[in-house]
């Protein structure tokens, strides 16, 4: 058994029985949507995926909090409490600042528990991609690994996790300063969709802008063909925001044309939503990163 406990939080946009299969906690978030504030679990208990993406299209606006510290304090201390040391896997510093909170609550733990190890890695990583290292991660802590037999699996995982997104709705990006509102004005009326990834420092990039939705997927399979190490032995991840079709179009493309082993298709959920809105479709595999 562990003698730590391995936790995330819900913006890796993984399902709750890939969480408890590769037994590690996670950390919960908070937005809003309307006149409510709702707490986003993995198995969806305040509100369904499914009827955020409603909501979205039906014209409302969401917006996101960073993980309270006391949250933090309460999923470190219940291991420290267990006489388990712990390791974070934390959402990107790029884009949030809830690393460095974590850290913060980390470093107050342990003057209390100094007989404890306490770790924060930044994966600088989200969504899917956040995801799709927490699987790598996931399955050393599920075999038995040491805490850092379990980092160094995590570090390789962040350097060779290509993520590569689609999106549709050019307002969301406009609203977190990723697009100019002439750009996206301009680009909601000619159908463009930009092409994004996630750089060393974990910040997003917009890389290309493609003339509409088939155009866009035909980006991302050009760039698995460049980048990918063998994909034909790869079970590559995606991921979609309220729009299926768009990814099961792609695992389609993929499988029908001998591309890669397998996929998975995961929900994005209503943190990484917020910012993206719908239409987002996002495809991760293991490759030569960083290539833009």
């Amino acid at each position: 058994m562990n003698n730590y406990t391995l936790i995330t939080d819900v913006t890796c946009d993984l399902d709750a029985a890939t969480y408890e299969s590769l037994g590690v906690v996670c950390i919960p978030m908070g937005f809003r949507l309307g006149e409510r504030e709702y707490t986003h679990y993995a198995d969806e208990r305040e509100i369904s995926v499914t009827e955020f993406y409603e909501r979205l299209k039906a014209g409302e606006m969401p917006s996101t909090t960073q993980i309270n510290p006391m949250v933090y304090h309460e999923y470190f201390e219940e291991s420290l409490k267990e006489g388990k040391d712990v390791l974070y896997l934390c959402f990107s510093s790029g884009l949030s600042g809830t690393f460095n909170t974590a850290r913060m609550v980390a470093s107050e733990l342990s003057e209390e528990y100094p007989a404890r190890r306490i770790e924060v890695y930044d994966t600088r990583s989200a969504s899917v991609g956040e995801g799709f290292v927490i699987c790598k991660a996931g399955a050393a802590y599920k075999a038995g690994a040491s805490i850092d037999e379990v980092l160094e699996v995590t570090e390789k995982a962040v350097l060779h996790a290509c993520h590569w997104f689609m999106v549709d709705n050019l307002m969301h990006l406009k609203r977190g300063g990723r697009l100019s509102s002439i750009e996206a004005i301009l680009g909601t009326a000619l159908k463009i969709q930009p092409i994004l990834s996630v750089n060393e420092e974990g910040k997003l990039l917009v890389v290309s802008k493609e003339r509409g939705a088939k155009n866009a997927i035909a980006y991302l399979v050009k760039r698995l063909k460049q980048d990918a190490y063998n994909p034909q032995e790869q079970t590559v991840f995606l991921a979609h925001a309220g729009c299926p079709e768009k990814a099961e179009y792609l695992k389609q493309v993929l499988l029908s044309e001998g591309l890669v082993k397998d996929a998975v298709i995961y929900q994005v959920g209503p943190i990484i939503g917020s910012h993206v809105g719908n239409g987002m479709c996002a495809m991760v595999f293991e490759g030569e990163n960083y290539k833009f």
